[in-house]
């Protein structure tokens, strides 16, 4: 399981070159990722956790695998997208199998960089923006109602789900959201995992800022972060032109870069920590000779759902998993020295899965 994030925006609000400082994120770890298979508009990005290296000082082993993250671009949206207008909507089915979106917003004055309303405004780009996805939704949602309705006659059992539909779709008239529904149903539940509307998603509003604003927040910045508080949502600020930059610098001209900024924490890794948090993911590890690798889970996961992502089979045939802490790890230096301490737990199914866990799982065939 990785983390996806489809990236919306209007056009010239600095989405290309986001994705553009993704790619070449992705095409500098790409030796690592043999068997992903990247599209033009995907970006296969590692997870940045400090705690691999660390394992892997201590293990030495082969190889080092970062969790990942895919990004998944789409053409800039533009007003009567959902009606045609522009090349956006012919691309929103790409997002609409990611986890959660990050909607960019242009926060920046640059009279070179065009924007297609002609002055910046960042709230009223967001409400065009997430108009056009709703309208989306309508679309999606309308269809798959008049299907319904075709087919209850022979099929009693869609009442309920025609029922939750039509209330759902008179939210979303409203020019609300689906993840603001209350009303939800087992059947509509079942609807909406699989229509996958995009205004069920979880949002991250993501300000784009020029140099200048990297150090403070100017007044579109504020707009942004007050909205993204007043949702309930994940706000970043990031530079996209400066990001692009970082790319492929080493690592001292790197930290020398971001000091010279004040910048403690790179924007692609905000977003991907974001993302993390957004979604209630973590990472356990595995750690031996050969690979010292990370895997997302779910937090709340038990320990034969955390295996069931390394393989269908351990999940299946899970007998019990051998956990060290990572700290506990880290402080005895190996599985060996853990295992004499009798820091090495023993647990069964039940056991829920902590962040940093560096587990052995044991499994029938």
């Amino acid at each position: 399981m990785s983390l996806s994030i489809g990236i919306v925006g209007l056009p010239n609000v600095g989405k290309s070159t986001l994705f553009n400082a993704l790619t070449k994120a992705q095409n500098a770890e790409s030796a690592n990722y043999a068997f992903c298979t990247i599209e033009p508009n995907k970006a296969v990005v590692p997870v940045p956790d400090g705690r691999l290296d660390v394992l892997a000082g201590l293990v030495n082993p082969q190889r080092i695998q970062n969790s990942t993250v895919d990004f998944v671009d789409i053409a800039g949206l533009v007003a009567g997208a959902s009606k045609g207008e522009g090349l956006g909507n012919k691309f929103l089915a790409n997002i609409r199998e990611t986890q959660a979106i990050l909607h960019v917003v242009r926060c920046f004055d640059d009279d070179d960089v065009i924007h297609v309303a002609n002055s910046v405004d960042p709230l009223r780009d967001i409400e065009i923006i997430e108009t056009e996805l709703i309208l989306a939704d309508v679309q999606v949602l309308e269809n798959r109602l008049a299907r319904m309705e075709k087919m209850v006659k022979g099929d009693k059992t869609l009442a309920p789900r025609i029922e939750g539909a039509k209330k759902l779709l008179s939210h979303l008239d409203q020019g609300l959201p689906a993840s603001t529904f209350a009303e939800g149903s087992k059947a509509l539940d079942e609807l909406l995992a699989e229509l996958r509307l995009i205004t069920s998603k979880n949002v991250i509003y993501c300000a784009n800022v020029d140099e200048a604003g990297v150090a403070g927040d100017n007044s579109y910045v504020r707009s942004v972060r007050a909205l993204a508080e007043e949702r309930g949502a994940e706000f970043v600020k990031i530079s996209a032109k400066m990001e692009e930059e970082l790319v492929g610098l080493d690592d001292a001209d790197y930290q020398d870069f971001l000091q010279s900024y004040g910048i403690e924490e790179p924007g692609l890794d905000q977003i991907i920590r974001t993302g993390f948090h957004t979604l209630g993911l973590i990472s356990y590890f595995t750690a031996g000779e050969k690979e010292v690798r990370a895997w997302t889970i779910h937090d709340g996961d038990k320990a034969p759902q955390a295996a069931g992502v390394i393989h269908t089979d351990f999940e299946r045939g899970f007998i019990r998993a051998e956990i060290i802490g990572y700290d506990q790890f880290v402080k005895f230096g190996s599985e060996s020295k853990c295992r004499g301490e009798g820091v090495l737990r023993v647990e069964g199914k039940e056991y829920v899965m902590k962040d940093g866990d560096v587990v052995h799982f044991l499994f029938n065939v």
